[in-house]
């Protein structure tokens, strides 16, 4: 394989074992699963955007949902292309000319992006928590002005924290006059970046900012829940169906919760071990590499959850990109109406379940169809209604039909100088 000679520091002496590692860990498998990843966030935010679906906690998504694409972007800006040239000699303009430029800028946002997207999720889970174990206070609470406040807010404060990164890194130019070429290298900024710098932000910080304060407040957030899922299925045959369709979204919360702690899970041993280990985990860098694979899925997941397990972003989802296949079985139940509230009091029109002394069920008339039927006949069985649950077991709707948080949390995916 013919390749100039003139490479930067960082890339000499590199076995092509871990060449190989890289392209096939970043090269190939993160570029693709970051494709899909950026097309379910587009879809996600499309599908989250429209009227019928605007709430509190889907605004909050949506800017999960653009977190989300920023971090993919960086992340195949800065190591998925990147991988491709040491080991196959293709795309050695981006690796030399393109990227060093990229970088002073590209990984600072990929940490505001990083710390958006943890923070976001934390928000979107409290909401969660708010609407299944505080329900009277969510009404106060989860609403859609709130919610822009929260993500600007959000944003303030992951630009304040990593702004710190815009000045990490530096861009110098190495050219032979023999070679007759000039590439660029990316180092760190060594005079900004100081030992102590290096042990107080970019390790202990980082840690604690990034991992122990949003990892320890989800899990006893998602405790509560999980306690009040537990006691909703008890007695969930006496449940109301909106009742029963929000313990359907607390359980989709759950298997985020589960998919979060299991693509972190790496991530957080890494970045202790840098905290712990010091200069003996350069010898890692095989589990870094794994860790960004594995953040990344984590950022990519979240459009086939709210598919699987979000009814009304399934249906709306369907509605737009499948209308015309689904046209001939279109029914009242996917009617706009429908879309836009799904509780037993919609239009106006409330609707009760009563059973009869058959043991039929039936829907009870509205007023409009009462005003213009004959009046008939008492029945001479009364009629029973079914018992309303108990306020101990009952789950509040809080916010509109959405999917619940994605409860996801970010790992490390930091360049190593």
């Amino acid at each position: 394989m013919n390749r100039s000679v003139l490479e930067c520091d960082t890339d000499v002496g590199v076995p092509e074992s871990d060449k190989l590692v890289r392209f096939v860990v970043h090269g190939v498998l993160l570029n693709i699963i970051g494709a899909g990843g950026l097309l379910g966030n587009a879809l996600s935010v499309l599908v989250l955007s429209r009227p019928q679906m605007r709430s509190s906690i889907n605004c909050l998504l949506v800017g999960l949902a653009a977190c989300d694409t920023v971090l993919i972007l960086t992340s195949v800006l800065l190591f998925g292309l990147t991988a491709i040239y040491p080991y196959t000699g293709l795309m050695r303009y981006y690796y030399y000319h393109i990227c060093p430029h990229l970088t002073p800028y590209a990984y600072p946002i990929a940490n505001v992006a990083q710390t958006m997207s943890v923070y976001l999720t934390l928000i979107v889970t409290v909401e969660r928590w708010v609407a299944v174990c505080h329900p009277f206070r969510a009404k106060a609470l989860c609403t859609s002005s709130r919610a822009r406040w929260y993500v600007l807010g959000t944003a303030a404060f992951a630009f304040v924290y990593n702004a710190p990164k815009f000045f990490e890194a530096e861009v110098v130019v190495e050219g032979d006059a023999d070679l007759g070429e000039i590439i660029y290298c990316v180092r760190a900024n060594m005079e900004f970046r100081t030992d102590k710098y290096v042990a107080v932000y970019i390790h202990w910080m980082y840690l604690v900012v990034m991992y122990i304060v949003p990892f320890s407040a989800l899990a006893a957030l998602n405790a509560c829940i999980v306690r009040q899922v537990r006691r909703a299925q008890a007695e969930r045959a006496r449940l109301s169906r909106v009742q029963r369709r929000e313990l359907g979204l607390a359980t989709m919360l759950l298997v985020v919760v589960l998919v979060f702690f299991l693509c972190n899970l790496l991530p957080l041993v890494t970045n202790a071990f840098e905290v712990f280990l010091g200069e003996a985990f350069d010898n890692l860098d095989p589990l870094v590499k794994t860790s960004n694979l594995l953040v990344t899925i984590n950022s990519s997941v979240n459009f086939v959850i709210y598919v699987i397990f979000g009814e009304k972003f399934k249906r709306v989802f369907l509605k737009m990109f499948c209308a015309a296949r689904l046209r001939a079985r279109t029914t009242l139940r996917d009617s706009p109406e429908h879309t836009r509230d799904d509780s037993f009091a919609s239009c106006g029109e409330r609707v009760s379940l009563r059973m009869t002394r058959n043991g039929t069920l039936r829907r009870s008339d509205t007023r409009s169809t009462r005003l213009s039927r004959p009046r008939r006949a008492a029945s001479p069985a009364p009629t029973v209604y079914y018992p309303a649950p108990t306020p101990s077991t009952e789950l509040s709707v809080a916010s509109a039909d959405a999917p619940p948080a994605a409860a996801r949390w970010n790992g490390h995916a930091r360049l190593h100088f």
